[in-house]
């Protein structure tokens, strides 16, 4: 019975993590499909160029939901000794939410780069390695004017700050395969950053 409602569990968490908001967000405010349009992808920061700051902002903090919010209702039911789950079965569910959003089943499975989704459901698990992913994000950011430069050293970022605080654990792999994702996904930036013919933040 448990194992079955784990099943379901993640079934959910990728189902969820498949809503593809950018998309919902570009085609409501100004209708565009924001599939069309630049990278072609439904996460913030395709959705920012061509659909402008409100319709981003909306898609990043629902973006971060989609990922957060199944691990806060699991936190919720073993804080409250409703329900216990093994660790595996967490970050299953966490990678689930990422996977739905990188690969949606709403949109052929494609989606976004599942940065803001990352974050999201690594927020609850290790918040120290997303405060400092975030901040190094911010930092070559602002340094460099490449949003792509700064997603790919978050996701390196993760991963680096756990081996450094923590003996290697089951979070140590779950946060390699988040790392894992989000340079795949950005394989085209990098190949345009190596080029130099990447976009700049303006």
């Amino acid at each position: 019975m448990k194992t079955g409602i784990e099943i379901l569990t993640i079934i959910g968490a990728y189902l969820l993590g498949s809503v593809p908001f950018g998309y919902i967000f570009t085609k409501k405010m100004i209708g565009i499909n924001i599939r069309e349009y630049g990278s072609g992808n439904t996460g913030s920061t395709n959705v920012r160029r061509y659909a402008g700051k409100k319709a981003a902002i909306f898609t990043q903090l629902c973006d971060m939901l989609k990922g957060l919010l199944p691990i806060a209702i699991i936190f919720f039911l073993q804080n409250k000794n409703i329900c216990s789950f093994d660790d595996f079965f967490i970050y299953s569910v966490a990678l689930a939410s990422i996977v739905g959003h990188n690969f949606s089943i709403f949109l052929k499975f494609k989606g976004g780069k599942g940065v803001n989704t990352t974050l999201g459901a690594t927020l609850l698990l290790s918040p120290f390695s997303v405060f400092a992913a975030v901040v190094v994000y911010f930092i070559v950011k602002w340094s460099s004017k490449y949003v792509s430069l700064g997603s790919v050293c978050l996701g390196v970022t993760l991963t680096v700050t756990d081996l450094i605080i923590h003996k290697t654990s089951i979070l140590s792999y779950y946060l390699l395969t988040c790392t894992f994702f989000i340079l795949m996904m950005h394989i085209p930036n990098i190949k345009r950053l190596m080029d130099g013919t990447e976009s700049r933040v303006k």
